[in-house]
């Protein structure tokens, strides 16, 4: 990651980073440090775009001559937003109420150019279905301290692949940054600068 290179990643998260890796784009890491607990959406597709520019721009301030891209997943289970959990106790019950039952995992991102101030933005949606999984597989999950970090209290690459039994839509989107859709806003965003 050299200093000139033409593309931000507003995030801490470790998936976005390898997943940003994969697409063959130099980037430099920012965390916006935006207060996520305050936001004006309630929906999850609106919560999350919500999110995921707030962080863009923060880091646009820092830096204002670069491409920015900023991101934000949550879960929407029956139209409750589940963000990561406060606990272990709050990632247990997060993961009851997943257990049996689909659910949305919805990732916005928002791809912003400082210098022209134009910017591309988009959210993709996947279903997730995960199996009635035992109190005894949660609570060792929980053990293992994954599940503290990401939205609705699970990462389907790691500790809790077994639980998922159904993947419609694009696994990257669950993992945190949709590749397909960071590629499109992305040459959108190049497009305009040129």
């Amino acid at each position: 990651m050299t200093a000139d290179a033409p593309l931000v990643l507003a995030s801490a998260s470790p998936r976005r980073r390898e997943l940003l890796a994969r697409l063959g784009v130099p980037f430099e890491v920012v965390v916006s440090g935006v207060d996520e607990s305050s936001t004006v959406a309630t929906d999850a597709p609106g919560l999350t775009a919500e999110l995921a520019e707030r962080k863009a721009r923060a880091v646009a301030a820092l830096r204002p001559d670069r491409i920015i891209l900023g991101s934000d997943t949550v879960i929407d289970l029956d139209g409750r937003v589940l963000g990561k959990p406060e606990s272990p106790d709050h990632a247990l019950a997060m993961l009851r109420d997943l257990r049996g039952r689909t659910h949305r995992v919805v990732t916005a991102v928002f791809v912003l150019d400082p210098a022209t101030d134009t910017s591309h933005a988009g959210v993709a949606i996947t279903m997730v279905t995960m199996r009635d999984v035992s109190d005894a597989e949660l609570t060792a999950y929980i053990a293992t301290g994954e599940p503290m970090d990401a939205a609705g209290a699970y990462t389907i690459q790691g500790g809790a692949a077994a639980f998922v039994i159904g993947v419609e839509g694009d696994l990257d989107t669950v993992i945190g940054l949709p590749t397909a859709l960071v590629r499109t806003l992305l040459a959108a965003t190049t497009d305009h600068r040129h």
